[in-house]
């Protein structure tokens, strides 16, 4: 992992471009944006991991990296879980609640998110924490804990408390280690995610980390007051097998989980002996207690193939996986079942930051097949939001439609999540930086978005 990696992983980019000009284009003006909370660096939370979800009442809910809290170790960077409630009457302000400040290791709690939240039928909200808990992970020469899997579950009562319990503290080593990105439900009530480290297998991922990552299964108790129960599905071992799942998992129909590592891979060429990344599939047993099998879909070789897939895979129709790499959009094309064989096909490339760069946040679909999604820089604006539209029946290449520019503090800026949809079409999510919080560049927002 470079430096630059391992900033990103800390604090997601503390050095951002200083805007010096206004979006212009006429393209990025169709939608409008509108700025629903901004950080502010202190006991509120700061620096937004992953997007947003929503419940029945339209309220919001996600985590930060940092804020809440001072006094976690080795981060020193606590983070929070927080829920946006929207006004009572139009054009009053959204009112954030703190839901919970994590404590860091020396609580046995989690520290420092580093993906979103996701949510239950009955409103529990799940996520991860990279670092925490009981393991003896050691971070510059400090024991700062694993990471976790929490859960917090909605008051019983009216303005109740919310109830926050750890569903699993990692240990590293064999077990996995920085879990990171979201995390996915299964049939069944288990959930699925992915370490950036730990497994066991590989010496080369990186310096100051053990081993290169996993993938694993949570399942909740068989009894009321029972423990949840981890899984190690897959050990990435680097090299051509793939190294840091970067988590944003699909699962399809037949419980087969589909995803991609940053690196690994393909050895030589553009990315060095370090690989440019993998996309993955992974297939459940077909006999109790037998290993899941890993099938390798794709290996990325870098330039027009694009190199470092960093927000793992969107399940489309007809079994398509669709996904982005720092330079391209890309899709995934099943073959025949003899072959057993995926075709890959460049949907766009960003030559230049003019249409936006550096995508990071997972692409979603709405009901007419176009693919939505955010860029974390772009030439004259700090990142936009943006849709992909397939071509018509009579072929052609797929067209990239700027839908909003952000413009830094106090807007938005650095956007690195994924989009969600409300009922009625409006685009909700997170930026890093910006807003009107007093951390350099801001703290970051949460914004919507809409035509």
């Amino acid at each position: 992992m470079t430096d630059k990696d391992r900033s990103r992983l800390a604090t997601r980019p503390l050095l951002l471009f200083m805007l010096v000009l206004l979006f212009a284009s006429t393209a990025s003006a169709e939608w409008k944006e509108k700025v629903l909370y901004s950080f502010q660096g202190g006991t509120d939370g700061a620096y937004p991991s992953g997007g947003v979800v929503s419940d029945k009442q339209g309220n919001l809910y996600g985590a930060t990296q940092q804020g809440g809290g001072t006094n976690c170790s080795p981060m020193a960077a606590c983070g929070t879980v927080y829920q946006l409630v929207p006004p009572a009457k139009k054009g009053d302000p959204w009112t954030e609640n703190v839901l919970h400040v994590f404590q860091g290791k020396q609580h046995n709690d989690g520290e420092f998110p580093s993906g979103g939240v996701i949510a239950d039928a009955s409103g529990n909200i799940y996520g991860t924490s990279s670092y925490g808990g009981t393991g003896d992970c050691v971070l510059l020469g400090i024991k700062g804990g694993c990471g976790t899997v929490f859960e917090l579950s909605p008051p019983q009562t009216k303005n109740g408390k919310w109830t926050y319990a750890i569903l699993y503290s990692f240990k590293g080593g064999k077990d996995g280690y920085l879990p990171f990105g979201d995390l996915v439900f299964g049939s069944a009530g288990n959930l699925y995610g992915a370490t950036y480290f730990g497994g066991g297998k590989g010496t080369t991922c990186d310096p100051d980390f053990q081993y290169c990552g996993t993938v694993f299964e949570l399942s909740p108790p068989k009894t009321k007051s029972g423990a949840w129960t981890e899984k190690v599905l897959h050990s990435f071992a680097g090299g051509a097998d793939g190294a840091n799942p970067n988590g944003g998992l699909a699962l399809d129909s037949k419980s087969n989980i589909y995803g991609t590592t940053n690196i690994g891979g393909y050895e030589g060429g553009q990315c060095g002996t370090q690989g440019c990344g993998t996309a993955f599939e992974l297939k459940p047993p077909t006999t109790k207690g037998s290993p899941w099998t890993e099938i390798q879909l794709h290996t990325f070789a870098g330039g027009n193939d694009g190199a470092v897939p960093v927000a793992g895979m969107t399940l489309g129709s007809n079994g398509n996986l669709y996904g982005i790499t720092v330079g391209t959009l890309f899709r995934l094309a099943p073959l025949s079942p003899k072959s057993r064989g995926w075709k890959e096909t460049i949907l766009y490339t960003f030559n230049g930051c003019g249409s936006g760069c550096d995508p990071e946040g997972k692409l979603i679909f709405d009901g007419t097949g176009r693919l939505y999604g955010t860029t974390y820089s772009a030439q004259s604006v700090s990142g936009t939001v943006f849709r992909l539209t397939p071509p018509g029946s009579k072929g052609g290449d797929w067209r990239l439609s700027l839908l909003y520019g952000f413009k830094g503090a106090p807007d938005g800026a650095q956007p690195a999540a994924g989009l969600v949809f409300d009922k009625v079409g409006n685009l909700y999510s997170t930026t890093t930086k910006g807003g009107t919080g007093t951390c350099s560049f801001g703290c970051g927002t949460v914004f919507k978005v809409w035509p």
